[in-house]
């Protein structure tokens, strides 16, 4: 960890470590009270300063530091020697293996580690007396202990800052299932939306318009009828849909979900809104299916019937549903040409909803105009997997 400038605890640790340092030499407190060979009086404080300066960048330039902390520590051997210099010596090695990069953290702690050995190793070959382990624990003390451990306090950090990282990704993948099933949810509350309403306030559109079009009080009558139970069978499935929505205590039971048996009544209201409709179904009698695939299929054929009451031209508009190798097929056809009387806009939601309802099911959706061979018609055809065992 590089900083532009020293970090303040570091210059606290260096003016307390000086000052104690000072303090002992006024006592006359020496760490060398042995030999001839050490230099005398106020040449500890050389290397004293000097460390002292070192510590300042403990933080900033660990490695450094500690390769001049090597030599100062060397030089105060020289002197009758300071505690306070040998303790912010081994400070030193721990900031390096602490603040350093990987391979100076790796690195240290094996040298500290063969020096203390070494060291070991040679105070007994040169003394032969036990006393010489002590100083081979003292070497330990010095260099191999806070390298060991600034290696600890670095692993747990690194493992802090690695469950952080994980409780962060943790949060943020939450929030990203979150938003996906809202997302997911407000599509699909609007396709339930649009199939179920669209059927009724298109054929509304229509039959307004004829009745505010043609002067004549029987289809003027006949219109207002349409409309009225168009509206009715609307506000009711509208009902339906926000009640669900508001019942989040579990007191009510929630309204079943359409089925293809109710394909019957959707063709009774399209004919009843003018279309001229056929049923071919050929599913294997008392057959069952999932419920997804059942409601995916019945709100397939409802907007394909919306659709054909908007623009398809006079003629047969037919419903074919089949059963066969693990698929459930549901297709209708409408004829295409000139139509006569008012339409109702379209906006292209409805073949967007049903797409969407066969791509969640891993099922294949197609709408457009037929080949040749089959007249000028519109098709739409889905192909829905329906799941090994749930089909009777």
């Amino acid at each position: 960890m590089n900083r532009a400038h020293p970090h303040l605890h570091d210059v606290l640790i260096a003016v307390i470590s000086l000052a104690f340092g000072v303090l002992f030499w006024a006592f006359g407190l020496y760490m060398n009270l042995s030999g001839h060979w050490v230099l005398h009086g106020s040449w500890v404080l050389l290397p004293l300063t000097a460390m002292a300066a070192l510590e300042v960048f403990r933080r900033t330039h660990p490695r450094t530091v500690l390769l001049l902390g090597v030599l100062v520590f060397a030089a105060d051997q020289c002197t009758q020697g300071n505690l306070a210099t040998t303790s912010m010596f081994a400070d030193l090695i721990y900031a390096a293996v602490l603040y350093g990069d990987d391979g100076t953290a790796r690195r240290i702690p094996v040298i500290t580690g063969v020096l203390t050995a070494v060291s070991t190793l040679a105070f007994v070959l040169l003394l032969r007396e036990p006393e010489a382990l002590l100083l081979g624990a003292l070497v330990a003390l010095v260099t191999l202990t806070p390298a060991i451990t600034g290696s600890a306090v670095r692993n747990h950090r690194k493992a802090a800052e690695a469950a952080e990282l994980r409780a962060e990704q943790t949060a943020l993948l939450a929030e990203m299932d979150r938003t996906q099933a809202v997302t997911a949810e407000r599509a699909r509350m609007a396709r339930e939306l649009h199939d179920m309403v669209a059927n009724h306030l298109s054929a509304i559109a229509i039959h307004s318009t004829a009745a505010l079009s043609l002067d004549d009080p029987k289809t003027t009558r006949d219109a207002l009828a349409v409309i009225r139970e168009n509206s009715v069978e609307g506000l009711a499935e509208m009902r339906r849909l926000i009640g669900i929505l508001r019942d989040d205590s579990g007191d009510l039971e929630p309204a079943a979900a359409p089925t293809l048996d109710g394909v019957g009544a959707l063709i009774e209201q399209a004919r009843t809104n003018g279309l001229d409709l056929a049923l071919e179904d050929t599913r294997p009698p008392g057959s069952t299916l999932p419920a997804p695939v059942e409601l995916a299929a019945y709100r397939i054929v409802q907007e394909s019937l919306t659709n054909a009451l908007k623009h398809a031209a006079q003629g047969d508009v037919r419903i074919r549903l089949a059963q066969a190798d693990g698929l459930l097929t549901v297709e209708i056809t409408s004829p295409i040409g000139p139509t006569e009387g008012p339409r109702a806009p379209g906006s292209g939601a409805g073949l967007v909803g049903m797409r969407e309802r066969a791509a969640l099911l891993k099922g294949s959706f197609t709408a457009g105009p037929a080949p040749e061979a089959y007249g000028k018609i519109w098709r739409v055809r889905a192909e829905l997997p329906v799941t090994e065992g749930e089909s009777a």
